[in-house]
């Protein structure tokens, strides 16, 4: 079994996929897959839960939402609910591997991608690229509004963006700069405030002999980012943008 967060919230099971009926279902179950084996308290899952309501009985409503997913799950696995959903002092646990929550999978081998990017870039982008094929749109969406699950979507999404500015890095390391020309156009223009985009438009739009396009880019992006947020390109970018006005051999 393996609990997918990377896009609406789903229990997997061999090549089945399982949907969670209820918002407060899918909401406890990825606050447990998100901290698989660690301890949740039961004020804490509230808390998420109805942080904007006053509920005297918010404690049974938990328990019958825990009740309802351990249904599901031991329907789904034929293995009794309370052994994946445990009932510890004075909250619930997930009773999984953290390999089974795609969420970590993608952090693992977005970390490993990471690490040999200097020294095997051929090897990053394979990492790099199984990490994000696990993404099956936004995280966690369908869930509700609490803090915690909020804050959890937004860490993922940063690192979600940081893996494919490290896989393009890997790419342009192997001379594909051709191929990420086309995504880079439309990342720079999505997240203006991500600079490491722009730059990498620009080295790869130069390798491919297009020098002026790449200076236009720097232009670009630094009307936008004064109108925009107030602020003015980056060190690493100021930086690039003089190497290709002399066309430093080391942008080669």
């Amino acid at each position: 079994m393996r609990i997918l967060v990377l896009g609406s919230v789903v229990i997997a099971h061999g090549a089945k996929r399982f949907d969670v009926a209820s918002v407060k279902g899918r909401t406890v179950l990825a606050m447990l897959a998100l901290a698989p084996g660690v301890p949740l308290s039961a004020e804490r899952l509230v808390d998420e839960l109805w942080a904007d309501k006053q509920m005297g009985n918010a404690r049974n409503a938990l328990q019958a939402t825990v009740t309802r997913l351990r249904k599901l799950l031991e329907s789904v696995t034929g293995c009794r609910g309370d052994e994946v959903v445990r009932t510890v002092s004075g909250g619930y646990l997930l009773d999984l591997p953290t390999e089974w929550v795609d969420a970590h999978e993608f952090t693992d081998l977005a970390a490993r991608g990471s690490a040999c990017l200097a020294q095997d870039p051929r090897r990053a982008m394979a990492l790099l690229d199984r990490a994000l094929r696990l993404w099956r749109g936004p995280a966690l969406p369908d869930v509700g509004d609490g803090m915690r699950c909020r804050l959890a979507a937004t860490r993922l999404e940063e690192r979600r963006l940081g893996a494919r500015e490290d896989l393009i890095t890997a790419k342009l390391a192997v001379g594909d700069g051709r191929g990420v020309v086309s995504e880079l156009n439309e990342l720079a223009a999505e997240y203006p405030e991500r600079e490491r985009f722009s730059e990498q438009l620009m080295l790869a739009l130069y390798r491919n002999g297009r020098q002026e396009e790449a200076l236009d880019v720097f232009h670009h992006a630094r009307r936008r980012l004064a109108t925009e947020m107030g602020l003015e390109p980056g060190r690493g970018m100021r930086n690039l943008y003089q190497a290709i006005l002399v066309q430093d051999k080391v942008l080669g």
